[in-house]
């Protein structure tokens, strides 16, 4: 059962939006970083302010990307180029890297501050995997994603992490390059077609159908069930728990 072809034997799972709320807390994050960034960049060239929208932008430029693909792309999307500078470069330098390390303090107070809430459909339905025998992994762009497993509970229910920390240490590249899901089958020593990909952001369904998985399972938390169909999700839920009584697919 649980919603899957019978070939499936790695669950590949997206952690922000996913697995737990995070998303919300991320878009919030990167909401306050740009807006702080745009509206001094427009009073020191003469422009118009016209703040960051934690909507269409976050989704269209940065959900599910590593953070300085999301700073660079997002600010390219403005016309603005700024240097790359270096991954450990003070929050708030007018670089890249500075943007994002800025961006993750932000998140990390907002994590500390307000918590972090875990989707309970998904808890039961890695339970469920865990008790099938599926083999389990996170799959983030987030360098914070051990901290969050740690702190929900969630780590108990999954085998492995490829995560930003993992990014950053070996060059993968992130969503919607296929690398870190590839990553994670090959950590479980199977091909990309006996596993599959949950992922809620655009990018990372892309990154799914990229890598020639056997399933791409899209989870909507925001209304974009048809674009997640069009990046090539094979099916779409609101909730991972839809699928635990779900026969799987046949063929």
């Amino acid at each position: 059962m649980l919603g899957l072809p019978g070939q499936v034997k790695v669950c590949l799972f997206d952690l922000d939006g996913v697995l737990t709320d995070t998303a919300a807390v991320h878009a919030a994050a990167w909401k306050e970083m740009f807006d702080e960034f745009l509206r001094a960049h427009a009073a020191a060239t003469g422009t118009v302010f016209v703040p960051f929208d934690r909507h269409a932008e976050y989704d269209a430029h940065v959900d599910g990307k590593p953070r300085p693909d999301g700073v660079r792309d997002f600010l390219l999307s403005r016309g603005i180029t700024l240097p790359e500078g270096h991954p450990d470069d003070p929050p708030g330098l007018q670089t890249v890297n500075g943007l994002g390390n800025q961006k993750n303090v932000a998140v990390l107070r907002r994590i500390r501050d307000d918590g972090v809430r875990v989707f309970e459909g998904s808890r039961r339905y890695l339970q469920a995997a865990k008790a099938a025998g599926l083999r389990r992994v996170v799959v983030s762009s987030s360098a914070n994603t051990g901290e969050v497993l740690e702190v929900t509970g969630l780590a108990a229910l999954v085998e492995h992490r490829i995560d930003g920390v993992t990014i950053r240490a070996t060059g993968l590249r992130g969503k919607p390059a296929p690398d870190t899901f590839l990553a994670g089958a090959k950590w479980c020593g199977v091909e990309p077609s006996e596993a599959v990909v949950f992922e809620d952001a655009l990018a990372g369904v892309q990154a799914g159908r990229a890598g020639a998985f056997g399933y791409v399972v899209g989870v909507d938390r925001v209304g974009q069930a048809e674009q997640l169909k069009l990046q090539g999700a094979d099916i779409v839920v609101t909730d991972l728990a839809d699928l635990i009584d779900q026969e799987g697919p046949r063929g």
